[in-house]
């Protein structure tokens, strides 16, 4: 399946797993609304939809960067209507956007947990709403969240149980949608990656250089997600996907190219993969989130 003439709307996707995926779909020459918050630079994290607009078309696809806060109502409404008025209709809402604190009950604010929960759960909500007229129309239309399994296992929850609900409101929403929309033909899908993933956001919360080298590249999210988008809708909705997993089904045997240059030991194990999946799992992980 080509994405050539398709439309993917991708929140938070100025930078790392959304502009990965963003990029990978326009190799297949797809029409991408950025929407994020970023117009300036920022002083920790690389990137702006505009410089994301540029790696888009330089991979072959077509961008529309659109500056957008998903907690706000009015201006996902918008960024969802300047899409369809550029491109025509939307064939894929990709929910990537995610606030994170790793904080303990005591330690978490309420304006901290608010725009976790506001962006993470809230957002994710709100852009498959307001997609889902639009996609109602398309001929393959997909949902896909960033989100991970519903794993209730209390270790997910004891050490930042703020952050873990409102990563798991997005795995709920997968839940409840990919049930709702099954007969109308939209998938709803979770992609959950197995290892860390190098991202700017991962560095500046999880540890810097060091963590980076424990990680893999954002291209195997945005391998898997191509993969999730390009199955037929009404054969593929409702699954907590992971990616190495995807792509070995999809025939990948060889995942060192996603890995660090020269990485030889175990790479760091992802927040929120049910042990059953490391049970299953050839890779080498090291296990400690």
């Amino acid at each position: 399946m080509t994405f050539q003439g398709k439309t993917v709307f991708i929140s938070g996707a100025s930078r790392g797993i959304g502009l990965a995926i963003a990029c990978r779909l326009a190799r297949e020459g797809a029409n991408v609304v950025l929407a994020a918050k970023t117009a300036e630079p920022h002083p920790k994290l690389p990137g702006t939809i505009f410089s994301a607009a540029e790696q888009v078309v330089a991979a072959g696809g077509k961008a529309l960067p659109v500056v957008c806060d998903i907690r706000d109502e009015q201006q996902v409404r918008a960024a969802v209507e300047q899409g369809v008025a550029a491109f025509g209709g939307i064939d894929v809402c990709v929910n990537n956007a995610s606030a994170i604190a790793l904080t303990d009950t005591l330690s978490t604010d309420m304006k901290r947990y608010d725009l976790m929960n506001q962006v993470n759960a809230r957002g994710t909500f709100l852009c498959s709403k307001l997609t889902l007229p639009h996609l109602l129309k398309a001929a393959n239309p997909h949902i896909l969240n960033l989100a991970p399994p519903l794993d209730m296992d209390s270790k997910w929850f004891a050490n930042h149980v703020a952050y873990t609900m409102a990563k798991f409101g997005m795995s709920m929403c997968t839940l409840g949608m990919a049930a709702e929309f099954r007969t109308r033909g939209v998938a709803v899908n979770s992609l959950w990656p197995l290892t860390a993933i190098d991202t700017a956001a991962v560095r500046f919360a999880l540890g810097g250089d060091a963590m980076a080298a424990q990680c893999r590249g954002a291209e195997i999210v945005a391998d898997a997600a191509h993969a999730i988008v390009s199955r037929p809708a009404r054969e593929c909705t409702g699954n907590f996907f992971i990616d190495e997993e995807v792509l070995r089904v999809e025939g990948v045997t060889d995942f060192s190219r996603y890995a660090p240059s020269g990485r030889e030991g175990p790479l760091q194990a992802d927040f929120f993969v049910p042990d059953a999946v490391f049970e299953r799992s050839p890779t080498k992980l090291k296990r400690g989130f």
